[in-house]
């Protein structure tokens, strides 16, 4: 039917924003660390740099989601794409790592508001019958700019930190010129959207497993290239780059399972398979064992983040979903932020292998959390209670 038409001309429109967003993002955070340290930052400090993004974005999100919902999403969109353009113009001519710690925390505001628009947008134009497939769909494009920006990152870092900027402002304003170019799904009213408050407190209850989950993650983006590095495996991007095929490769499948077998269903194997990506970065450190932990772990968080939104977005109302998507990355962007400064510490301290066997334990808990909040808010629904 054509009211189940999923690919539209929007559709990869949106895809070619993210891409974009992801290409400038993931060439930035894998290199900033190795900055902050020519800056004359500890590994310590150069965690912070992504942990204080994430949580800026993860703080500022309830807010700058409502104000998705309020405001309009592709307005957003575009104030977000030429404040980002103004960051990286700062993070070239900033001598300090420490005024660049400063500046990122600003960043994550504008980087909120950013995945909280860009998702609420989608989720308007996918069909509700197949919103897993189509934000699997759609997120491919992330993960195809994660497979090739760690690597131009670190290629370009190499003729200079003022150029790798550079190419972040020039996709900033593409970012910008592709958001200008969509149209707003529905003029937004503010009386409507004052009816409900900042947060959607079922949805970020139960993202707590998220937060667990995620925690790893934020090590695996900053640390995984000083990892390979300090052990002589060959190229630094190895981790991001085999993650990112494991997921291109079994993400077009994996959201419509949930769609078709249960969103429930599917999520709960994706947590086991983060797990267990963790555990083997701890135990091995060889090209190998780095490899098997990133397919590992690249099936399971990719599949999860599909199927999971799938789930949320069946008791939302579609005048919520920016305030949903908010309260999502609160939880997500927190677990990344903490992952990212105490996996630092962990690894300044006590090492690599330790750090990442935290990360492990951590993410374990994810699943019977889960479980014991879906049961929780069931029970809530069944009773009459709102959830």
């Amino acid at each position: 039917m054509s009211s189940d038409r999923l690919f539209t001309p929007h559709f990869f429109l949106m895809c070619g924003f993210t891409f974009t967003v992801f290409l400038s993002a993931f060439q930035l955070l894998p290199t900033a660390p190795f900055h902050i340290l020519d800056l004359g930052g500890s590994t310590f400090a150069s965690g912070l740099f992504l942990g204080f993004l994430t949580y800026s974005s993860a703080f500022s999100a309830p807010v700058t989601g409502a104000l998705a919902d309020r405001l309009g999403q592709r307005r957003i969109l575009i104030i977000a794409s030429l404040a980002l353009a103004a960051f990286s113009v700062g993070y070239a001519v900033i001598p300090s790592y420490r005024v660049m710690l400063v500046l990122v925390i600003i960043h994550g505001i504008f980087w909120s508001g950013l995945l909280s628009a860009s998702a609420s947008y989608m989720t308007h134009l996918l069909p509700e019958s197949r919103r897993a497939e189509g934000i699997g769909y759609w997120g491919l494009s992330s993960i195809l700019a994660l497979a090739v920006a760690p690597s131009v990152g670190l290629w370009i870092y190499r003729r200079g930190w003022g150029w790798l900027c550079v190419v972040n402002v020039a996709l900033n304003l593409v970012m910008a010129g592709i958001a200008w170019s969509l149209r707003e799904h529905t003029e937004p009213n503010a009386e409507v959207k004052k009816r409900g408050g900042l947060l959607e407190w079922r949805v970020l209850i139960i993202s707590l497993s998220l937060f667990m989950y995620s925690f790893g993650y934020g090590g695996i983006t900053s640390f995984t290239a000083l990892y390979a590095d300090a052990n002589g495996v060959a190229p630094k991007s190895i981790y991001l780059t085999a993650m990112a095929i494991a997921i291109l490769l079994t993400r077009p499948f994996s959201g419509r399972l949930g769609d078709r077998l249960g969103y429930k269903r599917v999520f709960v194997p994706c947590l086991v398979l983060i797990s267990l990506g963790l555990a083997l970065l701890a135990v091995g450190s060889t090209k190998g064992w780095m490899i098997a932990s990133a397919v590992t772990f690249g099936v399971g968080f990719g599949t999860a983040y599909p199927v999971y939104v799938g789930y949320v977005m069946r008791g939302v109302d579609a005048d919520r979903r920016g305030a949903a998507f908010g309260a999502i990355l609160a939880a997500f962007d927190t677990g990344i932020g903490t992952g990212s400064t105490s996996i630092g510490w962990l690894i300044q301290h006590f090492g690599f292998a330790a750090a990442f066997g935290t990360a492990a334990a951590l993410s374990m808990l994810a699943l019977p959390y889960f479980l014991a909040t879906d049961r929780m808010l069931a029970r809530d629904v069944e009773g009459g209670r709102p959830a």
